[in-house]
């Protein structure tokens, strides 16, 4: 058994969590199953239900801390750019390319209502102006360049890096109007 398995029971949820996001990390969300969880934490999968009813209750914590990360890095880029969206975009593209499995698994279902999402948004809401509209335009292109990017859809050879330029450029302009 690993150290895992000899660890006390009010940890363990957070060592079954971290134990998830190695593996789908290395492998991919075909990868994380209970029974391959199980063996990395060094238990049977039975006990995996004893603080996880069920896989997608491990996807939704997965999540969860994909969107506090990503909160942590926007607050950061704010602070250090107050109201940039170009230092925005580029810390979101960042921090996504760097988790590419777990940014995927996370925007791949209903984001939850409040929380670490809406942590997430404020820096771009304050960036567009206090704008929800606007704000939104700006997450589904960065959100949309990323999912692009990320499955290989663009053509052999595009600059990725001016595409990021000139969308950012389409929301640094100023209001639509």
């Amino acid at each position: 058994m690993s150290d895992l398995a000899t660890a006390p029971a009010a940890g363990r949820p957070r060592q079954i969590i971290a134990a998830a996001r190695v593996l789908l990390e290395a492998e991919g969300p075909e990868a994380l199953t209970m029974r391959r969880l199980a063996d990395r934490v060094g238990v049977k999968a039975p006990s995996l239900y004893k603080h996880f009813p069920d896989k997608s209750s491990v996807v939704a914590a997965l999540a969860a801390e994909m969107l506090r990360e990503t909160a942590g890095v926007l607050a950061a880029a704010e602070a250090a750019a107050p109201e940039s969206f170009s230092a925005l975009a580029t810390a979101y593209r960042t921090y996504a390319l760097a988790h590419p499995h777990l940014y995927l698994l996370t925007m791949d279902r209903a984001l939850p209502a409040a929380g670490a999402a809406d942590a997430a948004a404020a820096p771009l809401f304050r960036a567009a102006g206090g704008d929800e509209d606007r704000a939104r335009a700006a997450w589904a292109f960065a959100h949309g360049m990323v999912v692009l990017e990320l499955n290989g859809r663009f053509p052999p050879g595009a600059d990725l890096s001016a595409a990021w330029e000139a969308g950012i450029a389409a929301f640094t302009a100023g209001p639509a109007g």
